[in-house]
């Protein structure tokens, strides 16, 4: 099964700024990941072409990383998952940003009703956790997506 998942943000902020941000993924100062309700992401070697690491049960590894840019991820674990997935940051305009999380893969076997059922839920949830980290870096106000029922069960039943 094809799996194309885009998530996508407009951040009222020149692309310099957000882009600092994405250089914290993964460390003691992370400004993007929701590690407050989702298990951490980790670089073995940090943020590097060829470091592996991962969140939870899913594992890959850095293929591109273009400071400012995009950083790339190669899916290694579960082994079912065949692709990548990235963040990219793009300047619409002179204080408007886009960030972009797209997953591009192939999934095989058993692991479509895992993705179906499960994952795909879990993750659309992160990432929008995710990017309300980014807008709530340049905001009073402050953004919270509400998960849905399913994330809200599924998160009870695998806790």
């Amino acid at each position: 099964m094809r799996v194309i998942n885009k998530h996508k943000r407009i951040i009222n902020q020149p692309k310099r700024r957000v882009s600092e941000l994405l250089e914290t993924l993964s460390t003691k100062d992370d400004k993007i990941w929701p590690n407050n309700n989702w298990p951490a992401i980790r670089f073995k070697n940090g943020l590097k072409v060829g470091s592996i690491g991962g969140h939870g049960p899913i594992r890959y590894k850095i293929t591109n990383y273009k400071i400012g840019e995009n950083i790339y991820f190669e899916f290694i674990k579960p082994s079912s998952f065949k692709g990548f997935h990235y963040f990219e940051i793009k300047e619409n305009e002179a204080n408007k940003t886009e960030v972009i999380h797209i997953i591009n893969m192939r999934v095989i076997g058993l692991s479509m009703f895992y993705w179906l059922f499960v994952i795909r839920w879990l993750h659309d949830a992160l990432i929008e956790d995710a990017l309300d980290n980014i807008e709530n870096e340049f905001s009073t106000k402050k953004k919270i997506t509400n998960w849905n029922i399913w994330v809200k069960f599924l998160r009870q039943v695998l806790n």
